[in-house]
């Protein structure tokens, strides 16, 4: 029985084990993105995490043993010069593992491995997305700081018409006591004429 027993055979000896993760690990270094069966897919993580560990270190002596594990020049080159300094800040966890179907011909699991980083280095849309956030929070802000200057424009709007209605309920009360004046000038003025009409009436006697 093989109770804790590390690593899967895949039903093959060591050198055809050793030539299908080898070609799974070009394949990823190539493509940055895979489609394989999970069990496959978690044994391959694994070797590429640790190649891309000896990548950060960027030594002679690292890229030696990169070539002893994966014989391919320019897949060594593209791992130093493109694909470490993506994660000098990053300690591991460079890949990730997402579940997608069942083959057709035999239901096995099928996985999709990839690099944390794939949208954003290779297709480009996180940056994207981080830019639009950015401007629209920027919009935003600059929505918020312009909010005010309306609001001060409404108050002397305010201002203004309460300086008119005061002015017309000015108007008014003022013509009401030139009316008022008028009125009481003209009841003295009567009263006046009537005590001046005895008195010419008595003259007359």
């Amino acid at each position: 029985m093989r109770h804790n027993v590390a690593g899967r055979l895949f039903g093959r000896n060591a050198n055809q084990r050793k030539a299908l993760l080898r070609g799974l690990m070009s394949a990823v270094l190539e493509h940055q993105r895979i489609e394989t069966t999970v069990a496959k897919a978690k044994e391959t993580r694994k070797l590429v995490e640790r190649m891309v560990t000896l990548a950060k270190r960027g030594d002679l002596h690292s890229k030696r043993l990169a070539l002893a594990k994966l014989p391919n020049r320019e897949l060594i080159v593209k791992l130093f010069d493109e694909i470490a300094p993506r994660f000098a800040d990053r300690n591991g966890g460079y890949m990730r593992i997402i579940r997608t179907r069942r083959r057709v011909n035999d239901r096995a699991e099928m996985a999709v491995l990839e690099f944390v980083d794939y949208e954003e280095a290779v297709l480009g849309l996180g940056k994207d997305k981080g830019k639009e956030k950015s401007g629209k929070k920027s919009e935003a802000k600059a929505a918020k700081k312009a909010k005010p200057e309306p609001k001060a424009e409404t108050k002397a709007e305010k201002k203004a018409p309460e300086a008119e209605t005061s002015e017309a309920k000015a108007e008014p009360s003022a013509e009401k006591k030139t009316t008022a004046k008028k009125k009481t000038t003209a009841k003295k003025k009567a009263t006046a004429k009537k005590k001046a009409a005895p008195a010419k009436k008595k003259e007359d006697k």
